[in-house]
C-alpha cells in the first residue's frame, strides 16, 4: 500500500451543484400590511375594486349610455343585476364602466396633491427662513378657505370639467393639510444624525430632501395619499352629484346625479341609488382600512398595543370559556 504525501491534501469530489430554488421577493412594507388585519382587508377591498374596473369591457352587459325602450325602470334581475333607468340604461354596466374614471381621478388627484404636499412641505421645513414662512403663508391661505364651497364655486365656472381639469383642481383644494402635517415632521427630522452627516460630507440641499429625509417619513407620505384618495373620490362625486361635473362621462357620482334628476326614490325606485352609492361607500371602506393598518404599522405604539391585543385574547377567551364550564 503506497503512503501518501503528507504535503498533498485530498480534495472532495466534485459534486453537481443542486438547482437553486428562486424566491418571490417581496416588499417588506407590503408584508407588514398584509400582516395587520386592517390593512389586510382593505388591500382585498381595493384590488377587487380595481380587477372589476379593469375587466369591465368585459363584463359589462351593455354600453352604459345605450337607451332600451322596453327594459326600462326594471328591478334588479339575471338580466339586469342592478336593475335599469327611466330610460333603459343598464346600471351595472354604468358601476362597472364609472369605477374607471372614478378611480381614476381619486388616485391622479391623491398623487398630485401628495407629491405637491411633500415636497412644498418638508422643502419649507428644511430650507427655513423665507423659504418656509412662504409656504406657510400660502398653506395657511388654503387651509382658512373652506374647501367645498371653493371647489363648488370653482367648478361653476369651469368651461371644461374633464377628468384633468377636475384632477388639478382638487389637488390644488387638498394638498395644504397634509403639507403642513409632513413639514410638521420634518422639522422633528432636520436634526437627526443622518441628516447632519449628510450636510457634514457636502450633500446638496435636494440630495438631502428627497435622499433623505423623504425615505424616512415613507409611512406618512403613503397614509396622506390614502387619505386624499378617498377625500377626492368623495367630493368629486359630490360635485357630479350636484351637477357640477361631466355629464357626459360614465362614473359613480353621474349615475347619482341623474338617479336623483330622474326622481327615481319618489317614484319607488331604489336601485339607481344604491348601487352607485354601495360601490363608493365600499372602495372608501377599502381605504380607511388601508390608512388604519398604515397607522398601526407605522406608529409602534399601535403596533404594540396590538400585538398585546392579541397576545392576551387567547388567554381571555380561554378563561371565559373555563368559567362557563
Amino acid at each position: 500500500m503506497s503512503q501518501l504525501d503528507p504535503t498533498v491534501f485530498e480534495l472532495p469530489a466534485a459534486t453537481t451543484p443542486l438547482p437553486r430554488r428562486s424566491k418571490l421577493h417581496v416588499p417588506g412594507w407590503l408584508l407588514l400590511l398584509l400582516g395587520n388585519p386592517k390593512s389586510r382587508a382593505g388591500l382585498l377591498i381595493v384590488a377587487f375594486i380595481v380587477l372589476i374596473a379593469l375587466i369591465a369591457p368585459l363584463i359589462s352587459v351593455a354600453h352604459p349610455n345605450d337607451f332600451d325602450i322596453t327594459a326600462t325602470r326594471q328591478a334588479p334581475s339575471w338580466h339586469h343585476l342592478f336593475g335599469t333607468t327611466d330610460q333603459g340604461s343598464d346600471i351595472f354596466s354604468q358601476v362597472v364602466v364609472g369605477a374607471r374614471r372614478s378611480l381614476l381621478l381619486g388616485a391622479a388627484a391623491g398623487l398630485l396633491a401628495t407629491a405637491l404636499a411633500a415636497t412644498l412641505g418638508i422643502t419649507a421645513a428644511y430650507a427655513g427662513g423665507l423659504v418656509d414662512e412662504g409656504v406657510n403663508f400660502v398653506t395657511n391661505l388654503f387651509l382658512v378657505i373652506p374647501p367645498i364651497p371653493l371647489l363648488v364655486v370653482v367648478s361653476g365656472y369651469l368651461k371644461s370639467r374633464g377628468t384633468g381639469t377636475m384632477i388639478i383642481v382638487l389637488a390644488l383644494v387638498l394638498w395644504a393639510f397634509e403639507a403642513r402635517i409632513l413639514r410638521g415632521q420634518a422639522l422633528s427630522l432636520k436634526n437627526r444624525d443622518f441628516v447632519l452627516a449628510a450636510k457634514a460630507a457636502g450633500e446638496s440641499n435636494r440630495r438631502i430632501v428627497f435622499g433623505e429625509l423623504m425615505p424616512n417619513m415613507i409611512s406618512r407620505i403613503a397614509a396622506a395619499f390614502v387619505l386624499v384618495f378617498y377625500v377626492a373620490l368623495l367630493i368629486d362625486a359630490g360635485l357630479e352629484f350636484l351637477g357640477l361635473g361631466d355629464q357626459a362621462t360614465t362614473s359613480w357620482g353621474v349615475t347619482l346625479y341623474w338617479a336623483q334628476t330622474n326622481s327615481t326614490v319618489l317614484q319607488g325606485e331604489w336601485w339607481p341609488f344604491f348601487f352607485p352609492g354601495a360601490a363608493l361607500a365600499l372602495t372608501v371602506l377599502g381605504l380607511v382600512l388601508i390608512l388604519a393598518g398604515v397607522d398601526e404599522v407605522s406608529n409602534p405604539q399601535l403596533r404594540t398595543a396590538w400585538a398585546t391585543r392579541r397576545r392576551l385574547l387567547p388567554l381571555l377567551l380561554g378563561s371565559r370559556s373555563r368559567v362557563k364550564a
